[in-house]
């Protein structure tokens, strides 16, 4: 897939799409998309992984490892997301895996080439950090909100601002 159709696929993605034209162009140039059957592991918690993943379609479930319980999954994410942010921010060890629970079709920025464009460019990299940001905050509450169904005793009523269960009196 050439540049100029990245970067129009870029432009349709709620994480890039507020991005200048000149940084979507940039990221275009270094990125590749990629198909993912599903049932396909994109990358596994405590890997070390080198690549941003923008999903463009489809949709990945995000699973962690809990002792005695297993993968269990912390959130869902589709079209317009990222995953694999930790490979920009850090070693790139994965947090979590992320397995394809449909076909994805993902645009991959290899992350290093994405930090050399922060580094040279602090624009560039203020409104990259900015998008992850704020992408990053919506994953915590929909993260948060995943944990609560997941681990709420559905046999009670819980006092939202103590925490303890209700009296019956």
């Amino acid at each position: 897939m050439d540049t100029h159709q990245l970067k129009f696929i870029l432009e349709e993605l709620r994480f890039s799409a507020a991005l200048p034209d000149e940084m979507l162009q940039q990221i275009a140039c270094i990125s590749s998309l990629q198909t993912f059957a599903i049932g396909s592991l994109v990358f596994r918690e405590s890997a070390i992984v080198r690549d941003l993943f923008l999903v463009r379609r489809g949709r990945l479930a995000l699973e962690m490892l809990v002792p005695q319980r297993g993968a269990v999954r912390i959130v869902t994410i589709g079209p317009g997301e990222m995953a694999g942010w930790s490979a920009l921010l850090s070693e790139g060890r994965m947090t979590a895996s992320a397995i394809a629970i449909e076909e994805v079709e993902a645009v991959v920025a290899p992350a290093k080439q994405l930090h050399d464009l922060c580094e040279a460019n602090h624009e560039f990299g203020y409104r990259l950090m900015h998008q992850m940001a704020d992408a990053l905050s919506k994953r915590l509450v929909a993260t948060r909100l995943q944990m609560l169904d997941l681990f709420a005793d559905h046999t009670s009523t819980s006092n939202a601002t103590s925490g303890k269960p209700m009296s019956d009196a």
